[in-house]
């Protein structure tokens, strides 16, 4: 389902419009009540697609992260009376956000249009680079040079949006390197310093087109613990998840090829092979949605967008460490401890596999039922809330724990 986003315009219209496409759906006029949802008559009334501005896609939160020890504390149900301060607007429908305290990453942005009640996360500005916006070309093959370089852009989707901006950010606090401006010769350069052209070609095998798939992935979780695994639904899932890709990404640069046939050639993203530096500590960054990782000499490694608790469920506060490592783990869910989930009132035990609540690892910290981990919907990472876990792509989640031991130390920063 497509997001929609409202803004006001300097006239004081009301302007309902698609994100994806920018397409206005209708423009209200609040002096007279008209309300237009098609191209007005009057050229007066006429108006341009706002200027678009990253946002969460619509849809309930993920279910639940925690893990099966007893908690220490009940969650706090989420205030229905919070509101938010509006942001000061000028006459050009742009607001200025200052920083956040302790934030190494603020800076003072200006945004578009305030998101509806309907959004999950703030509106995030874009890097100035026209680039970005018109060449999704170029947007895609920034991404896969960042995530070679160890700063994650989530899913590879050829789409400018927050976590392209965290991983250009967490770029510049590691080397002080701005790549925000890159223009097209320099980034073929930097690409082929790195390992290559952006894209490359690769053969569908028959392990891609085996399987084990299931056909789909049931929401309520007493139908989960009666399947055999957590399984990709597809040989596509599971091609695009292997290149860091959005599905949909993939089958674009791939129109008409039937991905369950082993043989065909495909186009992918060349992201490079996995980082393997010892890790020594991680930050856990609520703010910047982020997780941040560094060396014993301080250094720091890698970066991954993240979505880290929420207001009903937060995640821990200070430092905690990591207990243990999971790769490819079961879930437990026990509605006494975690949370109640429909009618399911029974302790269940859901199988493994990477569309699997936690994904395909799980990071077990200090901090009894809290985790880092994968998760099945790579998409909508930093833009969705979980139930107080820390939780990543699978292939971030991965790349970490081959980086981590136990006693590693865990910092959640407000």
């Amino acid at each position: 389902m497509a997001g929609i986003g409202i803004a006001i315009d300097q006239d004081g219209r009301k302007i309902t419009y698609d994100l994806e496409t920018e397409e206005i759906i209708r423009i209200e006029v609040p002096e007279t009540g008209e309300i237009f949802t098609s191209t007005p008559a009057d050229p007066s009334q006429t108006i341009t697609a706002p200027q678009r501005v990253e946002r969460a896609p619509l849809g309930d939160p993920a279910p639940s992260d925690f893990a099966t020890v007893e908690p220490e504390f009940e969650p706090v149900p989420e205030d229905p009376n919070f509101d938010r301060r509006p942001l000061p607007s000028d006459e050009n429908m742009q607001a200025v956000v200052p920083p956040m305290n302790d934030d190494p990453f603020a800076e003072p942005q200006t945004i578009g249009p305030q998101p509806s009640d309907e959004t999950q996360t703030a509106a995030i500005i874009k890097p100035d680079n026209p680039n970005l916006d018109d060449k999704p070309e170029f947007t895609a093959k920034l991404q896969i040079l960042l995530d070679r370089l160890g700063m994650s852009p989530g899913v590879i989707d050829g789409r400018n949006g927050s976590n392209v901006r965290k991983a250009l950010n967490a770029l510049s606090l590691k080397n002080g390197r701005d790549l925000t401006s890159l223009s097209d010769g320099e980034l073929e350069a930097e690409l082929m310093s790195t390992g290559g052209p952006a894209f490359s070609t690769y053969t569908i095998t028959p392990e891609d087109t085996s399987g084990p798939f299931v056909s789909a992935i049931p929401a309520d979780y007493a139908e989960k613990s009666k399947m055999p695994a957590m399984s990709y639904t597809s040989a596509m899932e599971a091609l695009a998840e292997k290149f860091h890709m959005d599905e949909n990404y993939l089958k674009k640069l791939n129109p008409g090829v039937d991905f369950n046939r082993a043989g065909t050639t495909i186009k992918i993203a060349n992201t490079g092979e996995k980082i393997k530096v010892k890790v020594a500590r991680i930050e856990a960054d609520k703010g910047a949605e982020q997780v941040r990782a560094y060396d014993a000499q301080g250094n720091l490694i890698v970066a991954y967008p993240a979505t880290i608790g929420s207001t009903a469920t937060p995640s821990p506060s200070g430092t905690v460490t990591i207990e243990r490592i999971a790769l490819d783990p079961n879930y437990t869910y026990n509605p006494k401890i975690n949370f109640t989930q429909g009618d399911n009132k029974e302790v269940l035990t859901i199988p493994p596999g990477p569309n699997g609540p936690v994904g395909s690892v799980w990071l077990a910290l200090s901090k009894p039922t809290y985790g880092i981990h994968g998760t099945p919907d790579p998409a909508r990472i930093g833009k969705s809330n979980s139930h107080g876990c820390v939780r990543l792509t699978n292939w971030d989640a991965q790349e970490l724990a081959g980086m981590v031991s136990k006693g590693v130390t865990v910092e959640f920063l407000e």
